[in-house]
């Protein structure tokens, strides 16, 4: 056999062996799966349907709830000694780090994560981003004053006219409120003197979003997606991403240690985190956590978003003292 003969059919054999070694180790991850998430069901749906169209011999069904009664749920069987979830995809990476104290999580030193800049991720890889759900401010098209920057919230303009969800019952405001604490040079002196200017902190996103529609407050603090999405349908609502930059809930997944299918468990990761997965979230509305990744309809340019940094293990030590710091401020 000639020699450049050889060589091509070695060459073909290998490239053959690479391709085909994925495929067959999808094919040898099976078993079932339980996934505890907050999600809305769609999402949850489509994000399963796509994770089996991969790993088609592993059955994963799913448990949806919002965040707290998710951990409501699973800290009951955890108590009863018979957690059921293999996997947790659900609001905050607080959370997480709570469980991550507790020993909770196992660890998927093998993730590949270096696609993505630092501090996205765990960086003991324990739990991984999914996406980025920042909040900004939200203002009705009527008013006079076009925010810009966090601070035009405590100009007269604005005086009893802001809502805002409260930290002391939503996760993603408590972070917010974490953030924008430790990274505005005002500090909580910012909360104080929106508490001066008449702004009131009560209630979810959606009652958020409707006030300002409405015209009941001109000025909101909210989640990105709302009210973006919002105004494609015709809402009088604009979205702005403030100038100091913006906190972020990244929807973080993470594994169980008490996994009974932690091979299948760590596929499901690999699979939220990989490209297909992170296109899964664009196609689904949000801003992907991977940096390769278009945002949505609606949105500005990636460059345009600055996030401000955040230590979820330093939040999650903070949490009690911030939200007292909160009450004497909103009581």
């Amino acid at each position: 056999m000639p020699i450049k003969t050889s060589i091509a059919i070695i060459t073909a054999a290998v490239v053959a062996g690479t391709l085909a070694a994925p495929q067959a180790w999808a094919q040898a991850v099976e078993g079932k799966l339980v996934l505890y998430t907050s999600q809305p069901n769609t999402d949850a749906q489509q994000t399963i349907d796509a994770f089996k169209a991969k790993y088609p011999k592993v059955d994963i069904s799913f448990v949806r709830d919002g965040t707290p009664r998710v951990m409501a749920k699973l800290r009951a069987e955890i108590e009863a000694g018979a957690p059921q979830a293999d996997l947790l995809l659900i609001a905050d990476a607080v959370t997480m780090e709570g469980l991550k104290k507790e020993n909770r999580l196992l660890a998927h030193d093998k993730a590949e994560t270096s696609a993505y800049p630092a501090g996205v991720h765990d960086p003991a890889k324990f739990w991984f981003a999914t996406k980025l759900i920042t909040t900004g401010i939200v203002y009705n098209t009527k008013a006079a004053m076009k925010p810009t920057s966090w601070l035009d919230l405590i100009k007269p303009e604005a005086k009893n006219l802001l809502a805002m969800p409260s930290p002391l019952n939503s996760g993603a405001a408590m972070i917010h409120t974490i953030t924008l604490t430790g990274n505005l040079p005002t500090g909580w002196a910012f909360y104080e003197a929106l508490q001066k200017n008449g702004a009131l902190a009560a209630g979810a996103n959606g009652d958020i979003l409707r006030q300002v529609a409405t015209g009941e407050k001109l000025y909101g603090m909210i989640v990105d997606f709302m009210p973006i999405r919002e105004k494609a349908k015709g809402a009088p609502v604009e979205f702005v991403f403030p100038s100091e930059g913006v906190s972020a809930v990244s929807e973080p997944v993470a594994i169980l240690k008490s996994s009974k299918n932690p091979e299948a468990a760590k596929a499901f990761v690999d699979f939220l985190i990989s490209k297909d997965g992170q296109e899964l979230a664009l196609k689904q509305g949000y801003v992907a956590a991977h940096p390769d990744v278009a945002l949505p309809a609606g949105y500005p340019d990636r460059s345009a978003i600055k996030l401000m940094p955040f230590d979820a293990g330093k939040a999650l030590a903070d949490e009690a003292a911030s939200r007292k710091r909160f009450s004497a401020i909103f009581e």
